[in-house]
């Protein structure tokens, strides 16, 4: 029988409370989590035990992690896995959470929105550049750059999609609802912006780095969704043969 699975993860910033509450149910199956993998978590086969699960996101040192980590299991909390500053932590039902109040709430998600924007803002702006860079250039060069500005896009574009959902998560608890809800429509804005560039510019302006743009555009709004599709039905049918 197989002793590891895989099940994918909505995305922390997306369903944070919904992949927690997904890892206590199949912690009640027998199966923990014991790691991070790309897009979801291992589990690992064990006895059936009923652990709540906590998420926290902090940039430490290596002199802070011992300090750091003996604090959780000071409150109750073990932990299970870190991937660069999102730490796992699991605990039995009954124990204090992690997060209290709004006050270290707000803090949970600045110290996310801080460690992602350190990267992450530099990098949509090198995109724009290049897509700026190859929509006034012409010939190899627009080829290359072209190249170039698709490859960053790939991961420009979830970027700052799950920045923009970090900043709501913060703004949901401080009770800023204004700017809640206008990220609300950054969905409805994109999907009219797409209408546009496919319908009136797309495939019609001779200007190849604006058609691929507006491809560009729709593939960031569908891809990831057949993606997620993908990988959970492969990883099922793998257990299968097992």
């Amino acid at each position: 029988m197989r002793q590891t699975k895989y099940i994918p993860s909505g995305g922390l910033a997306f369903s944070e409370d919904e992949d927690m509450e997904k890892l206590r149910r199949f912690s009640l199956k027998g199966w923990h989590v014991s790691g991070f993998k790309f897009m979801g978590y291992t589990l690992e086969k064990g006895e059936s035990l009923d652990y709540i699960y906590s998420i926290d996101y902090r940039s430490l040192t290596e002199d802070e992690e011992e300090e750091y980590f003996a604090f959780f299991s000071s409150a109750g909390w073990s932990h299970i896995a870190s991937e660069a500053n999102i730490h796992l932590f699991r605990a039995l039902p009954g124990t204090q959470p992690i997060y209290t109040d709004r006050d270290t709430t707000v803090e949970k998600y600045k110290n996310l929105s801080d460690s992602m924007n350190k990267l992450a803002i530099p990098f949509v702006f090198i995109t724009a550049l290049v897509w700026i860079g190859a929509m006034i250039s012409s010939g190899i060069l627009q080829s290359i750059l072209l190249g170039v500005a698709v490859i960053l896009s790939i991961i420009a574009l979830p970027t700052a999609w799950t920045i923009i959902t970090t900043y709501s998560n913060k703004w949901k608890v401080e009770g800023r609802k204004g700017l809640v809800n206008l990220v609300k429509t950054i969905p409805s804005l994109v999907l009219v912006m797409l209408a546009i560039l496919l319908l009136f510019v797309g495939g019609k302006d001779p200007d190849p780095a604006i058609n691929l743009l507006s491809y560009m555009v729709a593939g960031a709004v569908v891809l990831p969704i057949p993606i997620w599709v993908i990988m959970s039905l492969y990883h099922k049918m793998r257990e299968k043969k097992v």
